[in-house]
């Protein structure tokens, strides 16, 4: 409960109801089918998390206002990384703030902390932004507005807008060079793409869907998480662990009903990391009038752990088509971009 104390301006009341309101703060504790079988949490749990506290929060903030009511549907997942392994036993706690709004989107920050309930220690093991949108609960076509928030310095809302500007230039480039799939292949060789390449076909039931009846962005990200770590444990036959996730990117909604196949290839090898490619598309199996149409994509980073929990060498993989050897490239690149700028000296876009 907010109390009104002598000298408190309105101003600052009206911040604090915001972040009463808006805030959003979460804890559960893990359990044996939430982790792998060296007792790691599924990259795949985390997001979800992450995602449904992002949904409460976004959605609670689009209705703060009279007029049309709304849920929030999950556009876009920034670059999340996974700091520090979380294990069975630990309770994550999970915390979402609104930090920036345009006119129909929403940006959240989303902290997760894994603590060890025997000893109290508490460690930080992902930071996440996610961009929802506000549909309407009687038309799902339509994008409502979103209340605007209050900023307490006016540079906050300059960085949100750059970062508003470059979220949505990015995502419509992915929407349109993702247009391919990923085709089996007959008795391929070990290090290859084929060799580890994996699909998941999944029908979207109740439980998957919002009150919309379109799929919750943290059971799509779950999925895809699961099917890139299949990729990664076929390529280097050890345990795997979820070491990022570059920018997921939701390019259409799924309705209940329909067919999603979640279909995952290596693209790069470093030293001691692989980056798999997922893409989600989704086919109206009920509808002949809609075609299957490309719903999500994203880049998912893993590592390779030895029975210790020490990082390995992976496998390097050998690229056959010219297709392969292109993204190859291409994820080399996103590899020595995301290096430099981990060593603090990140070379300009070009």
């Amino acid at each position: 409960m907010l109390l009104l104390r002598r000298g408190l301006s309105l101003k600052v009341l009206r911040k604090e109801v915001d972040r009463a309101c808006f805030g959003k703060k979460a804890k559960q504790i893990m359990r044996p089918d939430d982790a792998n079988v060296a007792g790691n949490v599924h990259g795949g749990t985390i997001l979800k998390m992450i995602e449904e506290a992002g949904a409460i929060i976004s959605t609670r903030h689009c209705n703060s206002q009279n007029g049309e009511r709304c849920v929030a549907a999950l556009a876009r997942v920034e670059r999340t990384d996974f700091l520090s392994p979380m294990c069975i036993g630990e309770v994550a706690h999970v915390s979402a703030e609104i930090t920036y709004t345009s006119k129909h989107s929403v940006e959240v920050q989303v902290n997760v902390l894994s603590e060890n309930i025997l000893t109290g220690a508490k460690k930080l093991t992902n930071k996440a932004t996610l961009w929802y949108v506000p549909l309407s609960l009687k038309n799902v076509d339509k994008v409502l507005e979103v209340p605007p928030v209050v900023y307490s310095r006016q540079e906050q809302e300059e960085e949100g807008r750059k970062r508003y500007e470059a979220q949505k230039l990015e995502r419509m480039e992915t929407k349109w060079r993702n247009g391919d799939i990923v085709q089996p292949v007959l008795n391929p060789e070990p290090n290859t793409v084929s060799y580890s390449q994996s699909s998941l076909i999944h029908l979207v039931g109740p439980s998957d869907c919002t009150l919309h009846g379109f799929v919750h962005g943290g059971v799509t990200m779950k999925l895809m998480d699961e099917v890139a770590g299949i990729v990664a444990a076929r390529h280097c036959k050890t345990n795997i662990v979820t070491a990022s996730v570059d920018a997921i990117n939701f390019h259409d909604k799924i309705r209940k009903g329909f067919v999603i196949t979640i279909s995952g290839r290596m693209t790069f090898t470093s030293n001691k990391s692989m980056e798999i490619e997922v893409l989600v598309d989704a086919d109206p199996v009920v509808d002949s009038s809609q075609k299957r149409y490309r719903a999500a994509s994203a880049f998912f980073t893993y590592v390779s752990l030895s029975p210790e929990g020490r990082s390995l060498p992976v496998p390097q993989l050998v690229p056959e088509t010219e297709d392969e050897k292109k993204r190859f490239e291409e994820g080399k690149g996103r590899y020595l971009q995301m290096k430099a700028k981990r060593q603090g000296h990140a070379e300009p876009q070009p």
